[in-house]
């Protein structure tokens, strides 16, 4: 081979090595929108996603119903990341591409008690039935997805309207441990990772195995996405397989794949 062709060669191989090992010659900003329950997972995952491109990328976080006013009122994203049933709508409305959506992971619906309180029996349906006719209050997600799923569940028990006047709804996941810990309402229920987080609550457990519904947390890209390589490239990041254990170290259940 010539020496001429060997330098050639051996410029291509260099660019191409630079272009698998390095950070992106063209760095992008990425925005993102999402859930506050997922930010201890980003917390690890994005920096690693920054390092190996070069991308920059900012996810401003919220509970479910403030996270949802902030998508209806228009608020620029590149990426969304929110519960596979609010993702449902953001596909349905245009917000986000219907091909580009991936599940990341999912999470189980749980009671919490104040810490030290006695824990009610929520083994069965049964006993959980009779533990939420017992309480004397119960706070949830006003527009969350678990607090959807409850005011379901509450009909599907049959005791819709005795409860009602027990509930005591919040904006979002954050919010609804926050007075079971202060010894204001009595029971909490929530995705777990919101009970466990909090000190001052205790996990009594999660909904029995006939009543559980699990909150799958989803991610997609905006249409008007500012470089929708980098958040097609955020995307794959969070949801490959190496992703699977920082899931599962702050709660969550990996979608597998």
């Amino acid at each position: 081979m010539k020496v001429a062709s060997l330098a050639t060669l051996a410029k291509v191989t260099v660019g191409v090595l630079l272009l698998w090992a390095g950070p992106s010659a063209q760095a992008a900003e990425v925005q993102g929108l999402g859930l506050v329950s997922l930010k201890s997972s980003f917390d690890v995952l994005v920096p690693q996603f920054e390092q190996a491109t070069g991308h920059r990328v900012t996810i401003n976080y919220d509970g479910s119903s403030d996270l949802l006013k902030r998508f209806v009122a228009g608020e620029r994203f590149d990426v969304a990341l929110a519960s596979s049933l609010f993702m449902d709508r953001l596909i349905k409305e245009g917000k986000v591409a219907a091909g580009t959506r991936a599940d990341l992971a999912r999470v189980a619906i749980g009671v919490g008690v104040k810490k030290g309180a006695p824990r009610p029996d929520i083994s069965t349906a049964d006993a959980f039935k009779r533990a939420l006719l017992k309480a004397k209050s119960v706070s949830h997600a006003s527009e969350g997805p678990s607090g959807v799923y409850l005011q379901t569940l509450l009909k599907r028990l049959g005791i819709s309207e005795e409860m009602q006047p027990k509930l005591r709804p919040v904006p979002g996941g954050p919010f609804v441990v926050g007075p079971v810990a202060k010894g204001e309402v009595e029971l909490a229920i929530i995705t777990i990772p919101f009970i466990v987080l909090n000190p001052g609550a205790d996990l009594v457990g999660p909904l029995p195995d006939e009543l559980q519904e699990y909150v799958v947390y989803s991610a997609g890209v905006s249409p008007t996405a500012r470089d929708s390589s980098a958040a097609t490239a955020l995307l794959r990041h969070i949801s490959a397989p190496r992703a699977a254990p920082v899931y599962r170290s702050q709660g969550l259940d990996p979608i597998s794949r």
